[in-house]
């Protein structure tokens, strides 16, 4: 009983953790929460300041106007309330017709890759290799591929379109180079997901007479269901933010069509010297984000 007693206590003993040790955890996460405060926090907090001002950062005089630049974006009377919601508007576009392409693509590309054959780690390479090349690079490349006058696409199709001068072509030009620029990248996403579902599960499935689509339905979906929320939220999150594409592909064109919001934010913040407009138009965009996110997980959480 002595000896019960005494190795009970030496095990609570043991259990318990010095006060030195329980800061141990936040040292090691002080350097990301310096960056994040840094660089993220702060940058956040003054953001919502300059956006109550009328901020010209080029002149010292910057007066304080509340929330007028908010209530700006809901006055149908506004100078910039056309223009803005115009730029939601091809936000919204772009954002429903990529992000269907951008999940179900990629997801059957993985299932390809993902069996055995012989290059396999080749093409591997290849689907994934555009993803390593930036913005200013895919957008300039092709915008002299689908060129009116001297792109490569026009004349192997013996056709004239106005790929980034006209609609719909400008959508499907700005949907296709983002896709065929962005597809590697999911697809490697959905290959480590495929990766991490045990193999018994599949050979469950097979004792028990499914076939591939049972197996895939049955087995890998479900598996799969934390990388697709990943996979949904990042791509509709990059889709809401494209910049590049639209600035360097078709510059806004045709009338400011396939101008996203954040191509005129940086205008009225950068060339029209209204960052505390530009600011609150962010926010907007940036709740609206928000408000997506909310529902991709509910979504997923009530399939689960």
């Amino acid at each position: 009983m002595v000896s019960l007693t005494l190795k009970g206590a030496a095990s609570r003993t043991a259990t318990v953790v010095p006060r030195s040790g329980r800061a141990t955890p936040y040292l090691f996460l002080a350097p990301y929460l310096l960056l994040f405060v840094v660089f993220v926090l702060a940058p956040a907090i003054y953001g919502i300041w300059i956006s109550l001002h009328d901020w010209d950062y080029l002149l010292e005089a910057r007066p304080f106007v509340g929330l007028d630049n908010y209530a700006a974006l809901l006055d149908p009377a506004s100078a910039v309330y056309a223009d803005f919601w115009m730029s939601m508007r091809a936000t919204g576009i772009f954002t429903l017709f990529s992000v269907p392409f951008l999940v179900v693509l990629p997801l059957g590309l993985a299932l390809l890759l993902h069996r055995p054959f012989r290059g396999r780690t080749f093409f591997r390479g290849l689907f994934f290799a555009p993803y390593v090349l930036g913005v200013a690079v895919v957008s300039l490349m092709w915008r002299l591929l689908l060129d009116p006058n001297l792109g490569l696409i026009d004349w192997l199709l013996g056709i004239d379109i106005g790929w980034t001068t006209s609609l719909p072509w400008a959508w499907i030009a700005l949907v296709g180079v983002t896709v065929w620029w962005t597809i590697g990248f999911n697809g490697v996403i959905y290959l480590a997901g495929m990766q991490d579902i045990p193999r018994d599960l599949y050979d469950a499935a097979k004792v028990d007479g499914a076939g591939k689509w049972a197996e895939f339905r049955h087995v890998t979906l479900p598996g799969l269901r934390p990388v697709g929320l990943f996979v949904v939220t990042t791509t509709i999150l990059a889709s809401a933010n494209m910049f590049g594409q639209s600035y360097l592909l078709t510059q806004g064109a045709p009338g400011g069509e396939t101008r996203t919001a954040i191509y005129y934010i940086l205008d009225q913040g950068l060339s029209q010297y209204k960052m505390g407009s530009a600011a609150a138009m962010s926010y907007v965009l940036t709740l609206a984000l928000i408000l997506v996110s909310v529902l991709n997980f509910r979504l997923f959480r009530r399939r689960s």
